[in-house]
């Protein structure tokens, strides 16, 4: 390459095209400035086909189509059900290809080691996507109050409303028919983005206790390394007029809460952003696979406990 030349942009591929794809990872990958979008796999050609066209880019199916586009790609981002999503993780850093995971990295603390494993043997730098960490409203926040300190308890609560009263999905977007989602419940789909905010400001979680309420509602009582303790209560299956979302902190500051926050593109874009700064730099992500593996401990331990 001569001073002339323009350096090549890093060539990210996706894996999935359902509807988080649809309308987060590929909006925003096609729209990031220091990146090339190379290509979408996916089980179905046709939805492959449909998505990559939505972007300008290529469509690739089938295992074969796979290998092709990790061959093609510096860094490859996600958007499978957690427990695919770990298969493919491990066969995507074989091929060298840096990791943009969604959370949870995997339902099972062995599937989620085994990607940490392959990225650590591989050599590739790994983020896992949870909203909070990266959303502009949320991100400053939840690294004031972690600076500030002095936190003596929080209560967290996410309550959607994706399922009726009888369990059956509703037409929230195409979210709830995901079946992974109606098997684990919100434990799994927005437990991860609780402890997303908690264990920064908090510490890590050092003891849990775990209860189930109604439908797929699970109320969590952590102790944390700080020495501050905090409540949870996560699910999928609350009335509509019930469904809500927050994070109160109380301590030595008083009483804060975590702020509103919106755009799910823009905050895959930091996702982005921060996957190559760690590719370039060498030096590990705060939200690295290590650190997606440590929320799948807690989750697998919280879920033992409920029978």
């Amino acid at each position: 390459m001569t001073d002339h030349e323009p350096a090549r942009k890093p060539r990210f591929g996706l894996l999935g095209a359902g509807p988080w794809a649809e309308r987060t990872q590929a909006p925003a990958l096609a729209s990031h400035r220091g990146i090339e979008f190379a290509g979408v796999w996916a089980r179905r050609p046709e939805a492959a086909a449909d998505l990559a066209a939505a972007h300008g880019t290529r469509a690739f199916s089938g295992d074969s189509g796979a290998e092709e586009l990790f061959a093609d790609c510096d860094a490859v981002a996600f958007a499978l059900p957690p427990d695919v999503q770990a298969s493919w993780a491990v066969r995507a850093a074989e091929a060298g290809c840096h990791l943009l995971l969604d959370k949870p990295v995997a339902t099972t603390v062995a599937g989620a080691r085994t990607v940490a494993e392959a990225a650590e043997r591989a050599k590739v730098a790994s983020v896992v996507f949870c909203t909070l960490r990266f959303a502009a409203q949320t991100r400053p926040w939840i690294e004031q109050q972690a600076a500030v300190g002095g936190w003596f308890t929080a209560q967290a609560r996410w309550l959607g409303s994706l399922y009726a009263a009888d369990g059956a999905p509703s037409e929230a977007g195409g979210y709830a028919a995901a079946r992974w989602r109606q098997e684990k419940g919100g434990l799994w789909d927005v437990g991860p983005h609780v402890l997303s905010v908690l264990i920064p400001v908090l510490g890590d979680v050092t003891d849990v206790t775990a209860a189930r309420g109604p439908l797929d509602t699970v109320h969590l009582v952590l102790r944390h390394a700080s020495g501050a303790s905090s409540t949870v209560t996560v699910g999928l299956s609350a009335p509509p007029k019930a469904a809500a979302v927050g994070v109160e902190l109380l301590g030595d500051q008083g009483r804060v809460e975590l702020p509103q926050w919106s755009d799910a593109i823009a905050s895959f874009g930091s996702a982005i952003d921060g996957l190559l700064e760690a590719s370039r730099t060498g030096q590990a992500h705060e939200c690295d696979v290590r650190w997606g593996m440590r929320l799948t401990q807690i989750l697998a331990e919280a879920e033992s406990q409920l029978g």
